[in-house]
């Protein structure tokens, strides 16, 4: 039975179990017509056709996990051309049939994905609330009442849902963002130009970006990194040089005073402020910064001449077939006829001139976090102001391919009535997108708010987010030192960041230490012994701070090389194994935090 989120390290464990990539299809085909939302798909892939899919990818490489993406369903949005299936961009007149797939399609269908069919959107990705498309508005997956987001709004709900374990948006406002705030998910936006928009129907050419909705961070970067990489057919596509943050001490910029603005919704409001409270507890420099010129190069998208690229993108559809638009994206598109290239040109200088002011803010702050959408709206409130209420929506997110920047969208929980879900956004430097992926892993698995849909799911241990950044010094930790633990502001305080949370490899023991205050365990490795690997979190500490934790470490605890499940090395806490005889052993429960809950509950229950 397959999970109701899913991940990827379920489907791949699932896949080494035994299941076939067919046996996936079979519950696929039946989730897809059990689905409550028919306005996810504008197109299916047909049912044979998708059995047929399964086999080939069987026949091509026939053992499990064989390749990156082996027998993972994905979703596309249907702007991104899939051959054989209709690009209809949700205005059916405007159709056509591709003979090839889109260069990402292409990517991700060789590396062993599976595509399911083509999603619903914002006509011609034209707005940020989902309600834009001749097939219906998909629905927030926690209240049908409530928009799902847009543009990409099928792509986030048959992620949500679990009809996907991943799907493709695109992003020119925010459309690769909001739709995951508003369903629990994460939303990787690429620089623009890291990935290729070749097969891509265009909304803003020079700023558009083929965007990952993903249940966890590690598994959109992953997705990302099969998607991304230089062509040559695509004029904006560039070759990256990765940039990178600094391993510790991160300042974040977080809005302040007037700039905080929330339309009245409190519950999105805390729940930003308690994101910058656990940015702050993972060991982030919290720093306010001056939004207005950022919020000023926002504005130019739709209210500059910049709107006048929608136009340029379908224009000679628009002269014979303006009927067929939905009406709100026809009044925006239509409104690029009052700008004149001399305007266009001021658009630019006005641009730069901002740029040059954001240049200011970005010398008190390494990466932004900004609320992803400050507020959401039922379909009825929506459709009855279409313009002003959008709008409300890319507050936090117009302006980030305009002034070129990377972007990871996490949940950020749930208002106070558990009801509807918002999020935040890690915004950093052009190319710094794997430098965003720890600390937005961080801020997604220390919330503990599941995936999608799924509240309860627990992120899975198995992480696919990059290391640390060269600089820093990764140390495994075991115990007293996790993340909530008594010793775990030793970490914070000396600036270090949380990487990931895995396991050791099976032939580790873990012993209750005797006598030691707060209490410790001893982690041994016994070659040969044949257990399940013991939960670790690998932070990652700048080398002046990782000298000086390590001397303050107590015999018999030392430092030395921990070998993960993955098959990777890195320094973490072992013990003498003098320590551990007689010694309490807990390996069984695969973990000191398992340990001290069943010991905590243990001692509650003597008191009562």
């Amino acid at each position: 039975m397959l999970p109701t989120i899913l991940d990827l390290a379920s489907l791949q464990s699932a896949y080494a179990a035994g299941l076939s990539p067919l046996d996936l299809v079979e519950q696929l085909i039946a989730r897809r017509r059990a689905a409550d939302d028919p306005a996810i798909f504008i197109t299916q892939t047909p049912d044979d056709d998708l059995r047929a899919a399964a086999r080939d990818l069987m026949a091509r490489a026939p053992g499990p996990n064989s390749l990156p993406l082996w027998g993972i369903p994905f979703a596309v949005k249907d702007n991104i051309d899939v051959a054989g299936l209709p690009t209809t961009a949700a205005c059916p007149a405007f159709a056509y049939r591709p003979e090839q797939d889109a260069t990402v399609v292409a990517r991700l269908t060789t590396a062993g994905a599976l595509v399911i069919g083509k999603t619903n959107l914002d006509q011609f990705a034209t707005g940020l609330n989902g309600t834009r498309s001749p097939h219906g508005a998909p629905r927030s997956v926690f209240d049908r009442n409530y928009v799902s987001g847009g543009s990409s709004s099928g792509s986030a709900v048959a992620v949500a849902s679990g009809l996907a374990s991943f799907a493709l948006g695109t992003d020119t406002a925010g459309s690769g963002r909001v739709p995951a705030a508003f369903n629990n998910l994460v939303g990787i936006k690429p620089t623009p130009g890291l990935v290729p928009n070749v097969g891509v129907v265009p909304a803003c050419r020079s700023v558009d970006v083929v965007t990952v909705f993903a249940a966890t961070v590690g598994d959109g970067v992953a997705i990302r990194k099969v998607m991304e990489g230089y062509d040559a057919a695509d004029p904006f596509s560039r070759k990256a040089v990765p940039a990178s943050l600094p391993a510790s001490g991160l300042r974040i910029g977080v809005l302040d005073g007037a700039e905080r603005e929330f339309f009245g919704n409190k519950d999105v409001e805390g729940l930003y402020d308690a994101a910058i409270e656990r940015a702050r507890a993972l060991g982030a420099t919290i720093v306010p910064f001056d939004y207005a010129p950022f919020r000023q190069a926002a504005e130019l998208l739709y209210n500059g001449p910049w709107v006048a690229e929608r136009l340029a993108a379908v224009k000679e559809f628009l002269a014979t077939n303006a009927g067929d638009f939905d009406p709100t994206v026809r009044t925006i598109i239509e409104g690029a006829k009052a700008y004149d290239a001399v305007a266009a040109f001021e658009g630019r200088y006005k641009l730069e001139a901002l740029r040059q002011k954001t240049r200011q803010e970005w010398q008190k702050a390494d990466i932004l976090m900004l609320p992803t959408s400050p507020t959401t709206y039922t379909v009825e409130q929506m459709m009855a102001d279409p313009i002003v209420k959008n709008g409300h929506f890319g507050r936090y997110t117009n302006f980030v391919n305009l002034l070129d920047c990377a972007a990871i969208a996490v949940p950020a929980g749930f208002d106070a009535d558990g009801h509807l879900p918002a999020g935040v956004t890690l915004i950093g430097p052009a190319f710094s997108d794997d430098a965003l992926a720890p600390l937005a892993d961080a801020m997604h698995r220390t919330l503990n708010m599941g995936m999608g849909k799924d509240r309860a799911a627990v992120i899975p241990e198995v992480s696919h987010v990059p290391q640390a950044d060269d600089r820093s010094v990764p140390i495994a930790v075991v115990g007293a030192h996790l993340t909530g633990m008594p010793l775990n502001y030793e970490l914070t305080a000396g600036g270090g960041r949380l990487v990931k949370t895995c396991r050791t490899a099976g032939d580790y023991r873990l012993f209750v230490l005797p006598n030691t205050a707060p209490p410790k365990p001893g982690l041994v490795r016994q070659p040969g012994y044949q257990g399940k690997g013991l939960e670790v979190e690998v932070w990652a500490l700048a080398p002046e701070a990782f000298g000086r934790f390590v001397q303050n470490i107590p015999g018999p605890l030392g430092i030395g090389k921990l070998v993960l499940d993955d098959g990777s090395s890195v320094s973490g806490f072992i013990c003498e194994a003098y320590a551990v005889d007689g010694a309490h052993e807990i390996t069984e429960l695969g973990g000191w935090r398992h340990y001290m809950r069943m010991k905590t509950e243990t001692e509650e229950k003597d008191r009562g």
